[in-house]
């Protein structure tokens, strides 16, 4: 099943799902988030800004995530930092999807003294919060090589603190990982976990590249050591789209687990003008993972 929503202009989509409505929140203003609604998937309402007017961030209001925890609805974003220009993660509260969504500090959620962007919250069976998150490649340049890589620390229980210190699960290795040069990505994490296994789907290559893609890691902890899968689960399809990545999960009518991604607007012109879509997702007997992106 594949769903191609008539929204472009987006980018790293997320789906918060409350009672029979979509709220729909992804890259898509200079100055703020914007929320759009749905009760069908296919039919969007740009419902106006849930974020805007930041105290710290001055630009790349990008990859945004709300989750509803504890009576709060909290929206996990990147921002660039008006003190240094430097990417970073910010974290603000409000009481509702629609916002607004006010900074728990007029500040960033954390700072380690490089760039971070791409954050997720993953909510274990057993009431420990983890944040994953992205070390971007506009800082963290290797051997000469600029390198986005997936981090992880798990969170106290009121999401404002690190419990111990980030540990890396996961840089650019495999051959279509680090087809490029001078710059490699592992990013846009999202995490599931099933039958006891951690299931870490990530995006590769840059994000104006036909070849921007999905792959898929497994671990027995949240921390890994995770195992890639050889190939990605989601490239792109020539003569159809280009670009699927950044991906977010979300369960559908009936508890269906679906996915959140984008592709190009125009597969001709990959940039950063993306469509919005939605594709099943589950596990083979095996318990494989998959996406199932066909019309």
């Amino acid at each position: 099943m594949l769903i191609r929503t008539a929204i472009t202009g987006i980018g790293d989509p997320f789906i918060l799902k409350e009672g029979d409505t979509f709220h729909a929140f992804a890259t898509s203003a200079p100055d703020g988030i914007l929320r759009f609604t749905s009760k069908d998937l296919r039919s969007w309402t740009k419902e106006g800004y849930c974020y805007r007017g930041s105290a710290w961030a001055e630009n790349c209001f990008w990859a945004p995530e709300v989750y509803s925890y504890r009576g709060k609805y909290y929206l996990l974003y990147t921002g660039r930092w008006k003190a240094n220009h430097s990417l970073r993660l910010g974290l603000a509260v409000a009481n509702s999807p629609p916002g607004p969504f006010e900074d728990l500090a007029p500040a960033p959620f954390f700072d380690l003294n490089y760039a971070c962007i791409d954050g997720t919250l993953f909510f274990d069976d057993d009431g420990k919060v983890y944040l994953y998150y992205v070390r971007d490649c506009s800082e963290n340049i290797l051997c000469g090589v600029h390198t986005s890589e997936i981090y992880c620390v798990r969170l106290s229980d009121d999401l404002r603190a690190f419990c111990g210190e980030p540990v890396k699960v996961a840089s650019p290795c495999l051959p279509y990982e680090t087809a490029s040069p001078d710059w490699r990505w592992n990013e846009g994490p999202a995490l599931l976990k099933h039958n006891g296994t951690y299931y870490m789907t990530y995006s590769v290559n840059c994000y104006d590249s036909p070849d921007y893609c999905i792959g898929c890691a497994v671990a027995a902890s949240p921390f890994g050591p995770f195992e890639k899968y050889a190939a990605p689960i989601l490239k792109r399809r020539e003569g159809d789209f280009s670009g699927p990545g950044h991906n977010s999960f979300f369960r559908g009518e009936g508890e269906k687990l679906l996915t959140a991604f984008h592709i190009h607007s125009d597969p001709q012109k990959p940039s950063g003008d993306r469509r919005m879509c939605f594709a099943e997702a589950g596990f083979r007997e095996d318990g494989t993972f998959y996406i199932d992106a066909e019309e």
